[in-house]
């Protein structure tokens, strides 16, 4: 049997169930259940995060309009930076490389962090008590195995734990919704007033961080079976599985202790444990103990989807001359990008060995730090997208509605772009980081985008052809 290219990607190895599985794992609809929703109500909007999620879904079909038609001309692992490259060409493509590896590296170290804290806890409570930090560096340990490996060996696992974490929270779900609730079921969370109520802001901009990943079907495309159809159909439902069950438990949430007594019940008995009190309250103490196991691998398969992705980002970079062309090899074997999942497992551990070192909390800065700056870059990277489709699109619309190449990415854009300014300035309020890091943290943004730039104006200069070819389909 004859060895792959050296810089292509394991064809055909994924279908539409593969894709979604390893999307929305990246959502970690468990984590978001009850590490993320329950802040999101106490500090955001209360009871109308339910309609907030319902606000972000219908903007992020908007979004994926335009995004689906431009994936049927660009199929490039390298989505966001493909098509940044493609519709406003190689320099900004350049920038839009190198905040997304900056990006999705953020997202998992930072939830690497996590997974150590929540798995320390989760063991302690079996008699095994160890640092939160062997814990992170087992992931670590596991993830670069998986990672190095063939795709479909990662897509196998996450499909396994994905099904596990949506089914414990959909039981909590049922359970709820067939015993009426507190006060009886009511559309209530989804009334003006609830949705405007507090601070709506908080509540918007953490519904998009739950759908943070959703936009990697495209990563996926050079893998997929059939990609005119398998990614369309993937994009589409992600963003409907992620958006309506976020819908429908948050809302079922509320309706567990009511509308009137969700505020003082978070305030009374702190966030954290919400969603596990409603799991005892509705379920019993079984299924309680199960969902907080469940809640270890949820973190787990959303710490591995992030590491797929940023590994293939630097394969992109390094296949297409931005970074180095090593970067852009895949193994001879496994078809995989392992030079890319190399660099993220050593980055990952010297990060989360700072950090250790440094005797700084796992959860409050190296997590919440690190996945903001990465949903800050993500919500960047979709402005910079939606604003080059409609560039894409504009000379030629290769038979596009006007609506998937103009109207809607326009819109969506400027929703993005207003909502990554509004975190940028905001940062440190919302992560509490303060003095330096306040600027400094969300400033890696900017800084990468600089690096990027001057990267590709280097490679133009370098080699013209190789410049010109950014972005540029790879099917």
């Amino acid at each position: 049997m004859a060895e792959a290219a050296p810089n292509q990607l394991k064809r055909n190895s994924l279908g539409v169930g593969a894709i979604t599985f390893l999307v929305v794992s990246a959502a970690a609809p468990l984590t978001g259940s009850g590490g993320g929703v329950p802040p999101s109500m106490l500090f955001g909007n209360g009871a109308g995060i339910a309609a907030s999620f319902a606000i972000v879904t219908l903007i992020l079909l908007a979004f994926s309009v335009g995004y689906v038609a431009m994936a049927r001309h660009v199929k490039n692992a390298g989505a966001f930076y493909a098509f940044t490259a493609q519709g406003l060409g190689g320099r900004l493509g350049g920038a839009a490389a190198l905040v997304a590896i900056l990006a999705y590296n953020g997202m998992q170290i930072g939830l690497i962090g996590l997974f150590g804290a929540v798995a320390s806890g989760t063991a302690a409570s079996f008699g095994l008590d160890l640092p939160w930090w062997v814990w992170a560096y087992a992931a670590i340990a596991l993830v670069a195995v998986m990672g190095y490996r063939q795709v479909d060996l990662s897509a196998k696992v996450l499909m396994v734990l994905v099904l596990a974490e949506f089914a414990i929270v959909l039981l909590l779900d049922a359970a709820i919704l067939t015993s009426g609730g507190a006060e009886g079921l009511n559309l209530a969370p989804f009334s003006w007033e609830n949705l405007t109520s507090g601070t709506p802001s908080i509540g918007i901009l953490f519904c998009f961080a739950a759908f943070i990943g959703f936009e990697a079907t495209t990563i996926y495309s050079e893998e997929a079976r059939n990609p005119a159809r398998t990614v369309p159909q993937a994009t589409y439902m992600s963003v409907l599985a992620i958006g309506i069950f976020y819908i429908l438990t948050s809302w079922l949430m509320i309706m567990g202790v009511g509308v009137d007594n969700l505020i003082p019940t978070l305030e009374a008995n702190g966030p954290d444990n919400f969603l596990f009190e409603l799991s005892g309250q509705y379920l019993g103490d079984l299924p309680t103990l199960i969902m907080g196991i469940l809640f270890v691998t949820s973190i787990f398969a959303a710490v591995l989807a992030f590491h797929n992705a940023v590994a293939r980002y630097k394969f992109v970079a390094g296949r297409e001359g931005i970074l180095p062309d090593r970067m852009g090899t895949t193994h001879a074997r496994h078809m995989s990008p392992h030079m890319g999942s190399i660099v993220q497992t050593i980055l990952a551990l010297v990060v989360v060995t700072i950090f250790v070192a440094l005797e700084r909390d796992p959860v409050l800065e190296l997590f919440v730090w690190l996945t903001q700056v990465g949903t800050l870059g993500i919500l960047g990277l979709m402005a910079l997208s939606s604003f080059a489709i409609a560039a894409f699109f504009a000379k030629d619309a290769m038979g596009e509605s006007v609506i998937s190449t103009k109207i809607l990415p326009i819109l969506s854009g400027i929703v993005m772009a207003g909502l990554f300014v509004k975190i940028f300035m905001d940062f440190g309020a919302l992560t509490g980081a303060s003095g330096v890091l306040a600027v400094a943290l969300p400033g890696l943004i900017i800084v990468a985008a600089i690096v990027g730039y001057a990267l590709a104006i280097r490679l133009a200069r370098r080699d013209p052809a190789r410049f010109a070819d950014l972005g540029k389909a790879k099917l």
